[in-house]
Formats: C-alpha cells, structure tokens, sequence
C-alpha cells in the first residue's frame, strides 16, 4: 500500500488499542488512543511507568502493530503495510533515540553513527553524513573516540547523531534523559529543543520527567492507556509539583 501524497498531520492516531497476553492474564496496555501530531510540534508524552507511553511510540513506529485502530505515519497506514514499506519508513524518515544509548563499544563514535548505512557502498558520503551528524550534536572532535571515553550526556548525543544520520523529519525519544544526571539531562534537552526549533524537526518525546514537559509545545498524558489530558492541564499540573 503506497503512502498518500499527505499535506495532514505527520502522525495521525485512531481508537488504537493494544493487549498482551491471554484470557485472566491479558493487559491492555492501550485502551483506544486517538491524537494527530502535525509538522514541526515538539511533543511530550507523559505518564507514570506501565500508562502506555513506550508500546505507543513503538506502534507509530512501526516497532509493533496494535490490535486495533488506524495508525498512519506520513500518510502510510502502518498496518497494512509490507515490511518493505515500513524500512523505507523508519530509514527514510523517522530517528529513534532510546533512554539506553544502544552504542557498540568495539566502534568507533563514527561508526555508530554511520551503522544504519553499513551496507551502503559509497563509503565517502556515508562518512561526510555521520561527520554532518556529529557537528550537529557538537561532537565533531570525538568521532575517532570509541564510546567507553565517553561522559553519559556525550554517549547520548552520539546516540542522537546516529537518529539524525537519515535526517528524518520525525525523532521519536523513549526517555532519552532518563539514564542521566540533572546537569547532563537539561543539556540533551535543550539541544532538542533547539533541534526543533533551529530545523524544524517534529518530536515526540516519551517521559515521567517535569523538565521535558516544561519545554514542550504540547503535553498529552497517559494513565492506564487512556487520554487523560493535554496540554494546559499537563502543563499545569507539572509546574505546580515544581522542578524535577
């Protein structure tokens, strides 16, 4: 199934539904979730652990399909799509960043950030982007680096350097500050801040974390799979518990 020529919104999300397991021990995790995100909003998808949150970045993903609803990513409805259709996807235009940096240790910072394009033969533009991509997140100097030289706050910029290789238009963050000090975390967090602000990338961001939500542009909470409140509210409650 071909993507639509879609001028809508990047993510568009329908009554999605999501259980695991059987019988007495089925969960469901998503219980009917519905909201678009449209180009160039940074969003953050808030909740405590076990709302939701990291089964439904997987599902606009296309990590996982739901049991239910409609899911289109860029106008490609993701479950009726091949495999084929769905690596193009997530290669052409989406990044992943994850609270676990997910770095090989036996490569160097270049070449983590150049692995989605292992297999490629031009090797001197594979270099020249994963060069690009580290200038991005400051790290030009450090590509010859390998990552156990690396402070926390840099391994995670190595780990977004290799999201943007592909320069997606959507950067999909699992609790990318959640395995690092406050110091640390509130950089990461500006940089993507100014990622979207600077080259307008549209971001989802997954967190528990007040400081996240404080520079978004949209809140939407999770509890128990559901919808819960956006933006105002969401905000709202997270500046009256104060800083995190």
């Amino acid at each position: 199934m071909a993507a639509k020529d879609s001028t809508g919104p990047v993510v568009r999300l329908r009554d999605v539904a999501k259980a695991y397991g059987t019988g007495a021990a089925k969960a469901h995790v998503l219980r009917g979730v519905s909201f678009d995100i449209e180009k160039g909003e940074l969003i953050a998808l808030v909740g405590q652990s076990g709302s939701g949150k990291s089964t439904l970045l997987n599902v606009i993903g296309g990590l996982d399909k739901p049991d239910s609803g409609e899911v289109e990513v860029f106008g490609l409805d993701t479950q009726k799509a091949n495999d084929a259709q769905l690596a193009h996807l997530r290669n052409d235009k989406m990044g992943f960043v994850f609270q676990a940096f997910n770095l090989l240790d036996h490569l160097n910072v270049l070449r983590n950030v150049t692995l989605p394009a292992a297999f490629q033969k031009d090797n001197r533009e594979t270099e020249d982007r994963g060069r690009e991509a580290l200038r991005k997140v400051g790290l030009s100097d450090f590509a010859h680096r390998r990552p156990g030289e690396l402070s926390g706050g840099q391994k995670q910029r190595v780990a977004i350097a290799r999201a943007l290789f592909g320069s997606p238009s959507l950067l999909l963050c699992d609790e990318p500050t959640g395995s690092l000090d406050s110091d640390t975390g509130r950089e990461v967090i500006e940089f993507l801040r100014e990622l979207n602000a600077k080259d307008g990338v549209t971001l989802l961001i997954v967190t528990h974390e007040r400081r996240i939500s404080s520079v978004a542009k949209r809140v939407i909470a999770m509890r128990d799979g559901l919808i819960v409140e956006t933006t105002d509210e969401a905000l709202a409650d997270a500046h009256a518990a104060g800083p995190a």
